[in-house]
C-alpha cells in the first residue's frame, strides 16, 4: 500500500509531465467515462430488433442409426 508521500511523488511528477491543464482534462474525461460506465452497468439491456433471436419451439433430434452410440 502507498502512504501520503509516496502519493504526493506520483502526483508530482504527473504535473511536471503532463502539466495542470492537460491533467485536468485527463481528470475530466475519466470521470466521464467512469460516470457512463456506471449508467450503462445500472440501467437495463436496451433491446435491438434483430438483435436477440426469439425463441422457438424446442427441436427433437433423431439419431438416424441408434447402432453407433454405446
Amino acid at each position: 500500500m502507498l502512504g501520503p508521500w509516496e502519493w504526493a511523488i506520483i502526483a508530482l511528477i504527473a504535473l511536471l509531465i503532463f502539466g495542470g491543464t492537460r491533467l485536468a482534462g485527463i481528470g475530466k474525461s475519466a470521470g466521464k467515462a467512469i460516470r457512463e460506465f456506471k449508467e450503462e452497468t445500472s440501467t437495463p439491456a436496451k433491446q435491438v430488433p434483430g438483435s436477440t433471436p426469439e425463441p422457438t419451439e424446442p427441436t427433437t433430434i433423431v439419431d438416424s442409426d441408434p447402432g453407433t452410440r454405446a
